[in-house]
């Protein structure tokens, strides 16, 4: 297999890989077109990689659609598992939005800016004059329930299974538990349930990298969001290979494919 690769930080253990700019794709649209698969584009060269020159992506085109946009994935998984996901209110950015908030999400909870990952753009809200501060420089309101929680779970799917999955510890002086953002890594045991849920999701959308964050409160499962590109240090912790992963996936697609033409033809 040939494949070209817009992000070699994820894709240095994957071999017969080009690595080109993202700026001068069009400049080698004849050495994208020879290509097996294009990994890792940015979001802006999906729609013309997968729809303009007819390429397989990795991650999938759904993972990018439904990733890019925590209004676009909220929307998903309260359509497919409406239980599984903390109340939430997608508001527009105006006076009776903002009087709406207010009347039915009582304090304290949180607010996101809609396109950000790592704990980046999500905010406690504690009373109104913080929620204005919010409002300000969001052009949605997206709030959502505190959970009673000082942990979380990070269930990690590639291709098509859970590869890694471990509780994320806060530190106690945030109301985050991203290891980004100061939170520990704990190897300890994941319900099944949870890891069933990430599989029916993943499986049903379509989206074959991502790591979800899972919140666990009683014996009920939330998901919070999913980020398509997750940060790697629980995978050194676990030894875990996420190249390796993604190789066999490929592999797997391409035997898929093949089998498929030799029926067509």
């Amino acid at each position: 297999m040939k494949h070209i690769t817009f992000n070699p930080y994820r894709t240095i253990g994957i071999k017969n890989t080009t690595y080109l700019k993202s700026d001068s794709m069009f400049k080698h649209i004849d050495q994208i077109k020879e290509s097996d698969w294009v990994l890792f584009p940015e979001y802006w060269q999906v729609n013309s990689l997968v729809y303009g020159l007819n390429k397989k992506i990795f991650p999938s085109v759904n993972s990018y659609h439904l990733g890019h946009d925590k209004i676009e994935m909220t929307r998903a998984l309260l359509s497919i598992c409406p239980q599984n996901v903390p109340y939430t209110l997608i508001l527009p950015n105006n006076e009776s939005g903002f009087e709406t908030a207010l009347n039915e999400m009582p304090f304290p909870f949180i607010a996101k800016e809609v396109r950000n990952s790592m704990g980046k753009g999500v905010y406690l809200i504690n009373d109104v004059s913080e929620f204005r501060e919010y409002a300000s420089i969001s052009n949605v309101l997206y709030v959502q329930e505190q959970l009673p929680i000082d942990r979380d779970m990070r269930i990690v799917y590639v291709g098509d299974d859970v590869i890694a999955a471990y509780w994320r510890v806060g530190n106690g002086e945030s109301h985050l538990n991203n290891v980004s953002q100061g939170g520990e890594i704990v190897l300890e045991l994941i319900p099944r349930e949870a890891i069933d849920l990430v599989k029916h999701v993943a499986q049903t959308l379509g989206i074959n990298h991502a790591g979800f964050d899972v919140a666990m409160v009683g014996d009920q499962f939330y998901i919070f969001e999913f980020n398509i590109l997750f940060g790697n240090v629980g995978f050194q912790k676990l030894d875990i290979s996420v190249e390796d992963k993604i190789v066999e996936y490929m592999q797997k697609e391409d035997s898929k494919l093949n089998i498929d033409t030799m029926f067509v033809s």
